[in-house]
């Protein structure tokens, strides 16, 4: 088995380029990996598209870092908080640069995923019929139902990131990994992705992985490196894990209202710590508050051959 562990900075460094599309965790509100996001930042990478179902502010915080140049997708911003300031500044007075967007409803952009990750031409879907979308969108085309006369559908045409960024509870060296929880379109980003980097909380041994391949959402051939990130979803939180830090997410939000108040939240979080283990160590016992202790165990399953 091919090791496949590298640290954050070497994985961002060479895996995330000018240009790329990115899906930066799939999983809506949960397993959102921001130590990815700030490290992006931090280096730089430029002209990013992201295809963002949710991500619970991480792609407000790239536009506003200057990283992003074209969004698709159905929603940015701050789950608790509302529509993202920094992606608002962008799209209506191209602060702190000009951003293009492609819409999608959530339905929509999952089947273009999915469409991306099965190799498939497009997916006939119904639920845009009547909304504006498609009209704002002209890669969502309006087809007659060749099964259906007189009927139409909306074409959704396939999504094949460049990189896909997902967290995961654990992951071995060769990037099997175990996801407990809702795992959203985590297994249609990471097989419709070319290169694929998991942030796992914890590094473990294959036994562990081997003894439950129920939990592994996608092969481990399909990862291209794992990074050891404990709580690499902060402030988002991560199932049987960590807890969402929802006062970081409200004071995020509360600072970004404003460009220079993003800017000095961005300086304070991101430029100036460094990287993850000094975001860890700013955040100090507020983490180690919002790690999930009690137990809520699934259920012995038996795999046994014989």
């Amino acid at each position: 088995m091919a090791d496949r562990r590298t640290d954050l900075p070497t994985a961002i460094q060479e895996l995330v380029r000018d240009g790329d599309s990115v899906v930066l965790g799939a999983c809506l509100e949960t397993a959102i990996p921001f130590a990815a996001t700030f490290e992006i930042i931090r280096q730089e990478k430029r002209d990013l598209e992201m295809i963002a179902p949710i991500s619970d502010g991480a792609t407000d915080m790239l536009i506003g870092a200057g990283c992003v140049a074209h969004v698709t997708g159905a929603w940015v911003g701050n789950v608790s908080g509302g529509l993202g300031h920094n992606y608002r500044r962008a799209f209506e007075a191209g602060v702190p640069r000009a951003l293009t967007v492609a819409d999608h409803s959530n339905f929509s952009l999952g089947m273009a995923l999915l469409a991306g990750a099965y190799g498939l031409p497009f997916v006939p879907i119904r639920s845009l019929l009547g909304s504006d979308i498609p009209a704002s969108n002209p890669a969502l085309r309006r087809i007659a139902d060749p099964l259906n006369p007189g009927q139409e559908v909306i074409a959704v045409p396939p999504l094949r990131p460049a990189v896909a960024i997902l967290a995961v509870q654990r992951a071995d060296a060769g990037g099997n990994a175990h996801f407990w929880g809702s795992s959203g379109l985590a297994v249609e980003a990471a097989l419709a992705a070319e290169r694929v980097i998991l942030l796992a909380d914890e590094i473990v041994p294959e036994s562990v992985i081997a003894s439950d391949p129920s939990r592994v959402l996608f092969p481990g051939f399909r990862t291209t490196a794992v990074v050891a990130a404990p709580a690499g979803t902060h402030p988002a939180p991560l199932t049987g894990r960590w807890r969402r830090d929802t006062d970081f997410f409200g004071d995020y939000h509360r600072q970004s209202r404003e460009r220079e108040g993003f800017r000095a939240w961005l300086r304070e979080w991101v430029l100036d710590v460094g990287d993850h283990a000094g975001y860890r160590a700013k955040l100090g016992p507020r983490l180690d508050a919002l790690r999930i202790r009690g137990e809520a165990l699934a259920a012995p399953a038996n795999y046994a051959a014989e």
